[in-house]
């Protein structure tokens, strides 16, 4: 028999455990409901044809194409192990939109926070969902999600604003669709063929990577509709015909509801509305995504910039054609105004500008710049450079290399960064590791911004705040974030050919506190599958940190006057000379008797013609 007192003391030990586990639940509504699943992606090469034209290689997971939409809820854990089956090309993953606190080396940028996986090898993820909202996976490396490799996140939050306040949840994918291969449209982009730089345009745009889709509703329904931008270069207007919309979310911020007609989404940036169905259900409604033609240098004889998509009420009922609109004018975000209440960062400890420019450089290809710099990927990861240069040393931007146009940030600091845009297009950028203020952003053609009194005087009071915002052309933003999360961040254009054009900076942050940071051997492994170095300064250089002397760089620059348009001449002049050289040596080396015989048979010049 079990002694009374041993049965009383284990009765009190398992009440004392209860009223333990009752007060972790009272203080961690969701601890209870956290899930921790594995996944394998096998990452490979499939067939696709999403706008009817042809079947093109485009990259899949586990042999299918769409790849699988992430679905979690706050503090879910996702153990995601990529195995890399593509045969002649490496990649990665980038979740965009987490801030991987304390898990840096889990970002997914080649070059910065991890080497590319090699063909054949294996990498492992592991990511927390901590934030709740609407976010998107892809490749970080050589555009390949322009392929393909692109899917929507969703984080649910049963402690949100907006729980319960909808009865039913979407999302919808926007990109656009290329019928070339991403590598080989960058070639043809930084080609002193095109010295202007004219990006690709895009053969057509998806909703959900398909067209003509049907989105069944109920009448008298209040829907939650995530949109995810998730194309590589064309935003996009899209509005649905006969409804309104109230914006309640923009790049996992929750916001106060703002009633919006049409919203214009960049790549990259994400927005949720609610939006309530009507009761008659005789009709179905066209929904309809146009691309920005203004960002298209030309616009191709036949192109389709339009996708449509239809609520349906009712399927047996036609599917009506998209009314014209006399003019695109959408939903200014700059008036959001977050749901948390977070004021405006009034104190800044550190302020920078970064002027962006396009020109050319001296293999007569158009690059991107900021600040006169144009980024190249260095040898060894920029986070594996920190960690192992010491912390002193990380301190300096020197050792991330003379062309990653690295900022290094104390920890904890206000930030405010003032871009200026010097090109006559609009360009998203995204902020890696953080959301942030946006405090000021101008019209088109607004300038150089330059701080003053009254400027700050009107910044807002609470201010919007998203990863990923737009400059519009020839104009400028100003942005504020706290350097609260230690680790190596990039911000970049999120067009992806400007960022293959080396629209890029990177920001160190709190690199002293970052040493504590442990990189997981299995990431070191795929550096050393594919021959790269995990330690030392851009360069690989382990014994003088400060020494780049073999990093990479990009070409020369322009003697002093060239212009891209000179540059045309130059082609142009040089192709034309090179062809009469050819004809004139091509003749010379004729037969001289040939020639005889072929001046026999030429026409003789009448007298009368003279």
């Amino acid at each position: 028999m079990v002694p009374d007192r041993m049965i009383a003391t284990s009765s009190c030990r398992s009440a004392w455990l209860a009223a333990v586990a009752a007060l972790l639940l009272s203080l961690c509504p969701s601890f209870g409901l956290a899930e921790t699943t594995v996944k394998d992606f096998r990452v490979g090469w499939v067939l696709a044809n999403p706008d009817g034209a042809f079947d093109r290689p485009t990259i899949g997971i586990n042999g299918q194409w769409p790849i699988p939409q992430l679905t979690a809820t706050v503090g879910d854990r996702m153990i995601l192990n990529v195995h890399n089956d593509l045969g002649n090309a490496s990649t990665s993953l980038h979740f965009h939109g987490f801030f991987q606190n304390g898990t840096n080396y889990m970002d997914g940028a080649v070059g910065v926070t991890q080497c590319a996986i090699p063909p054949g090898s294996s990498f492992t993820y592991d990511i927390v969902f901590e934030q709740p909202g609407t976010y998107w996976y892809h490749s970080h490396s050589g555009g390949q999600y322009m392929d393909g490799l692109r899917g929507a996140i969703v984080v649910h939050d049963p402690a949100g604003p907006y729980e319960g306040k909808y009865d039913k949840e979407i999302v919808l994918s926007i990109s656009d669709w290329y019928h070339e291969l991403s590598v080989d449209l960058i070639d043809q982009l930084i080609n002193v063929e095109n010295p202007t730089g004219a990006e690709p345009v895009p053969q057509a745009a998806l909703i959900n990577d398909t067209q003509n889709l049907s989105i069944p509703v109920m009448p008298d329904t209040t829907y939650l509709i995530r949109f995810v931008n998730i194309g590589g270069f064309a935003a996009q207007y899209i509005w649905f015909e006969g409804h309104s919309m109230r914006v309640v979310e923009v790049d996992g911020v929750w916001t106060e509801p703002a009633d919006a007609d049409m919203l214009y989404i960049t790549p990259a940036q994400r927005y949720s509305v609610l939006l309530t169905t009507r009761s008659d259900t005789s009709a179905n409604f066209a929904l309809v995504s146009a691309m920005d033609e203004g960002l298209f240098d030309v616009i191709p004889e036949g192109q389709n910039s339009n996708v449509t998509a239809w609520l349906v009420y009712d399927a047996t009922k036609p599917l009506p054609a998209p009314q014209p609109v006399n003019e695109l004018e959408a939903f200014d975000d700059f008036d959001l105004v977050p749901v948390d209440g977070l004021a405006i960062f009034d104190h800044v400890d550190h302020s920078f500008s970064l002027e962006v420019q396009m020109d050319n450089l001296r293999d007569g290809a158009n690059y991107a710049f900021f600040n006169d710099m144009t980024y190249v990927q260095p040898k060894v990861p920029s986070l594996y450079t920190a960690l192992s240069v010491g912390g002193t040393n990380a301190s300096s931007p020197i050792v991330y290399g003379s062309h990653t146009n690295t900022h290094v940030f104390k920890h904890n600091d206000v930030i405010e960064l003032i871009l200026n845009n010097g090109d006559d297009g609009r360009h998203p950028f995204h902020l890696h590791g953080h959301n942030f203020q946006v405090v000021h952003r101008s019209d088109e053609d607004g300038g150089i911004y330059i701080p003053d009194d009254l400027a700050a005087s009107e910044f807002p009071r609470v201010p919007m705040r998203r990863d990923t915002v737009f400059v519009e052309g020839n104009g400028n933003f100003v942005i504020r974030f706290r350097a609260d999360n230690p680790g190596v961040w990039l911000f970049h254009c999120h067009i992806e050919w400007h960022m293959d054009q080396g629209l890029v900076a990177t920001f160190v942050e709190a690199p002293e506190a970052l040493q504590a940071l442990q990189v997981p051997e299995s990431h070191l492994e795929a550096c050393r599958a594919a021959g790269k170095p995990t330690a030392g300064n851009a360069a690989g250089n382990i014994k003088d940190v400060f020494d780049l002397k073999g990093e990479n760089k990009p070409p020369g620059r322009l003697p002093e006057g060239f212009t891209a348009k000179g540059y045309v001449a130059l082609f142009f002049s040089t192709v034309a000379a090179l062809m009469g050289m050819a004809v004139i040596t091509w003749y010379g080396l004729i037969d001289p008797n040939v020639k005889d015989r072929g001046a026999e048979h030429q026409p003789l010049i009448s007298e009368d013609n003279e």
